[in-house]
């Protein structure tokens, strides 16, 4: 960011870093209020990429999708960085437009990003699939994502959980439960719902063990 800003005036670069630093610190407990930092930002340094990034990055977590992908694509045009795919074709798909986000999962630039970032546009694949109401495809889409690694960083956990929640939707509830408990016994940070998707579908109450791992009683 500093990199960057540098090319500005150093009362304009400090003025532009501190709304991106505000913006930061509320995007996940108030993301408008962050947006509007963004914004701010931008009105007095639109031709830098960070700030175009942030102010996307600010946006969709606002709900504000198109402005999300606007932001995005210029952040792209400024700097060449693919990172943004991913959340790219998820603003398209909550745009309404599924097959525009299929679209971005097949670009050849997916192959190289982060593993992170790849299994973060096959969910999204996966679930412009859904949309679509091919739900076949959808599976497929993420049974060839690496759902058995033996990570436990958050991209496994929520790849297992779209899973589960996939064959769920396909009326496959047993197998559901299996991943709703392989996506539980690794989610220690509480990223997805699974435990209480668990105790909807079996009416059983989820305590923590001293393993951390997940134990299931009857209600």
């Amino acid at each position: 960011m500093r990199q960057q800003l540098r090319g500005l005036p150093e009362k304009l670069a400090a003025r532009v870093a501190r709304h991106l630093v505000a913006a930061g610190q509320l995007i996940d407990t108030d993301p408008q209020t962050a947006y509007q930092h963004t914004l701010a930002a931008r009105a007095r340094a639109a031709r830098i990429a960070v700030v175009r990034e942030a102010c996307g990055e600010a946006a969709y977590a606002a709900g504000e999708f198109a402005e999300a992908l606007s932001e995005f694509r210029a952040a792209k045009r400024m700097n060449g960085v693919n990172d943004y795919l991913p959340l790219m074709a998820d603003c398209e798909r909550a745009l309404g437009r599924p097959d525009k986000a299929l679209a971005l999962a097949k670009s050849p630039a997916v192959a190289n990003l982060a593993q992170e970032q790849q299994a973060e546009m096959t969910i999204v694949e996966a679930g412009a699939r859904r949309d679509l109401g091919e739900l076949d495809a959808a599976l497929r889409t993420l049974e060839n994502a690496p759902l058995r690694s033996r990570t436990r960083a958050p991209w496994v956990v929520r790849l297992r959980y779209a899973y589960a929640d996939t064959l769920l939707a396909a009326g496959r509830e047993e197998e559901a439960v299996v991943w709703f408990h392989r996506t539980a016994g690794i989610d220690g940070e509480g990223i997805t719902d699974a435990a209480e998707r668990l105790g909807e579908i079996e009416g059983l109450v989820v305590t923590d063990t001293t393993d951390g791992e997940h134990e299931l009683s009857e209600d």
